[in-house]
């Protein structure tokens, strides 16, 4: 391996990106910033396989899928600290809460919620509860619900690679810029579990998440002028709600 390729991926990254998605207990080293990004669709699968384990034990124990499913989102709130959906919120108030750029960041950054933040909480955590239930129904339910977490993930570097940030500070700022490569690293990996996971299913789930990463980015071009931390999990969250639809269509 070449000392490029050798600093394009470390296996410290994994643990760096696991510990900045979660609360997951891992040590890591945050001295690379959106260099280890190539790993957060690896995060995600961390988080929902965790998230698998109260999941699996209710529908074990006789539990209803309605009820199963709960525990599943509600563990991705806590074990992520609920990050994804502060983003969601924040972005809701902020993109159609103001009228011009500077003022829409001011809403963003303003740890007070609005209404449309509160309204698209709301609809996120409804639609991802109901569309879970459906899909433990499944056999392969983990299998699919781990590649949703993978994907959704991955349009966090693109976004990343691809929009300048939109304010000179906050958790995306201190990353700091993201190539291509690295950007492509968590795209290719993210696709090839997927499809390992769902067969070639797979890769309609991957075309989707660049429709929707696509939407976002010119959704927040126009109207922030770039990206933020903000964007990247408001993102996830259409990314996964969009995965889990598709998925419910496809049983």
């Amino acid at each position: 391996m070449s000392r490029t390729d050798a600093e394009l991926i470390r296996a410290g990254d994994i643990a760096t990106a696991i510990a900045l998605l979660t609360r997951l207990p891992v040590k890591a080293d945050f001295s690379r910033g959106g260099r280890a990004s190539w790993a957060y669709p690896l995060a995600g699968a961390a988080l929902a396989a965790v998230a698998a384990i109260p999941t699996g034990l209710a529908m074990w124990l006789g539990l209803p899928t309605q009820l199963a499913a709960i525990l599943w989102v509600g563990a991705h709130v806590i074990l992520s600290g609920a990050m994804h959906e502060d983003g969601l919120a924040d972005t809701a108030d902020g993109l159609w809460g103001g009228w011009e750029p500077v003022r829409r960041l001011e809403i963003m950054k303003d740890s007070r919620i609005g209404a449309y933040g509160v309204i698209a909480l709301c609809l996120s955590l409804a639609a991802r509860w109901a569309a879970v239930a459906v899909l433990l129904g499944l056999d392969n339910w983990f299998g699919a619900l781990l590649a949703v977490g993978l994907l959704s993930r991955a349009t966090m570097p693109v976004l990343m690679t691809a929009l300048p940030h939109a304010r000179d500070n906050g958790l995306s700022h201190a990353q700091g810029t993201v190539s291509r490569e690295t950007a492509g690293v968590g795209v290719a990996l993210a696709i090839a579990l997927s499809i390992l996971l769902t067969g070639l299913s797979g890769i309609l789930f991957a075309v989707l998440a660049a429709l929707v990463t696509l939407a976002c980015a010119r959704i927040a071009r126009a109207k922030i002028g770039g990206q933020t931390g903000d964007i990247l999990g408001a993102t996830q969250q259409v990314c996964e709600i969009t995965l889990l639809f598709a998925l419910c269509t496809l049983q």
